[in-house]
């Protein structure tokens, strides 16, 4: 038996969690997340906490029973709290703003590079060299804070690029020092 799997997710006050048609909804203060259940794995709701269960022993259920049950608590956090990217823009003249829904950057291309912004993600830049990302959903914050790191990942000679806050970023010596 999965030691994740097995264990309950709690619902604090203010988040609902509803079935139908094998996929699970789950409301709160921060929004609404879907996720449909594999064939295998069952769901008991009960008005404070959701169980995760499997029906059978083969291994590909037994793989999803701890997958579904985290997901299903990364949801609860999300719609409670929310998850929150921060990114770094290092190097002379690069920066990012925000027009409407859509994230512009100059990094140094011969050409603005324009990324939409989803609905359900809030993104924000304080200053020209930070990026903030909010949403309830992990997997798409996530996603687009990759998005983000692949245009221009941090180099190892200057360290010039767009990193996650708090990325180290071992620097390399020039050819110049290098003997």
């Amino acid at each position: 038996m999965s030691r994740i799997g097995k264990q309950p997710v709690q619902l604090p006050k203010g988040v609902k969690a509803s079935m139908s048609n094998n996929s699970l909804l789950i409301e709160g203060a921060k929004g609404k997340l879907n996720l449909s259940i594999p064939s295998g794995i069952t769901l008991e709701i009960a008005s404070d906490k959701v169980l995760v269960k499997r029906e059978s022993e083969e291994k590909g259920v037994r793989s999803l029973h701890g997958t579904i049950r985290a997901i299903i608590a990364n949801m609860v956090k999300g719609v409670v709290e929310g998850y929150k990217k921060e990114l770094d823009i290092v190097g002379t003249g690069y920066k990012a703003t925000m027009k409407g829904a859509t994230l512009v950057l100059a990094m140094g291309f011969s050409h603005p590079v324009e990324l939409p912004v989803s609905k359900d993600l809030k993104v924000t830049v304080p200053n020209p060299n930070r990026i903030i990302i909010e949403g309830a959903d992990r997997q798409k914050v996530g996603q687009f804070a990759a998005v983000l790191h692949k245009i221009y990942p941090p180099e190892p000679y200057k360290g010039k690029g767009i990193r996650y806050v708090g990325e180290e970023v071992k620097k390399k010596l020039g050819k110049a020092l290098a003997k």
